[in-house]
């Protein structure tokens, strides 16, 4: 059975900083039509750090959209036509004050398909020096250490909520 939509009409309904709204008209495989509104992102990357002790560097930082204090492992979206292991190492150096250019590859993950294309590449990393921060002007983030088992467990009681964090440390879990 054929499940894909075509596309009948687009309309851009806002062009933003980060992200742009349409609303398409599109015709289903049953012969329906329907409106499909979505988000254009330009994506993200993210790396997971855990260091010799195997303790886990998160990020903390308050998220407007949750009006919540999250913990979050270091991220950051892929500037324009930015190779996302590019964009994996500046953001965390910006974040942490840490570098490194020494990842693995663990997947990516589309956080929200219901309404964005938005796609974050994940990478691990246990080789870094520190550097310096580089935030952004509107930016406040805290680092933190975490033991891994602290940090499985705080994904378990519903303090770790990021989807990103959770699937690097499933994806860390399970490297061959």
């Amino acid at each position: 059975m054929n499940l894909e939509e075509k596309q009948l009409d687009n309309t851009l309904i806002y062009d933003g900083r980060v992200v742009k709204l349409y609303k398409d008209r599109v015709l289903c495989p049953n012969g329906n039509e329907s409106i499909r509104e979505y988000i254009r992102h330009s994506g993200g990357a993210a790396i997971l750090c855990i260091n010799s002790k195997k303790e886990v560097l998160l990020i903390k930082q308050f998220r407007y959209a949750y009006n919540e204090v999250m913990y979050e492992i270091p991220a950051g979206k892929l500037e324009k036509n930015e190779e996302p292991i590019k964009a994996a190492i500046r953001e965390f150096e910006e974040e942490t004050g840490n570098k490194t250019n020494e990842l693995k590859y663990l997947g990516k993950i589309y956080p929200t398909c219901g309404y964005t294309n938005e796609i974050i590449y994940l990478y691990f990393t246990d080789k870094y020096e520190i550097s310096h921060t580089h935030f952004d002007e509107d930016e406040m983030v805290l680092t933190e250490f975490i033991p891994l088992d602290k940090v499985r467990q705080m994904i378990n009681d519903g303090i770790i909520k990021d989807a990103k964090t959770i699937c690097a440390i499933y994806y860390y879990d399970n490297m061959k």
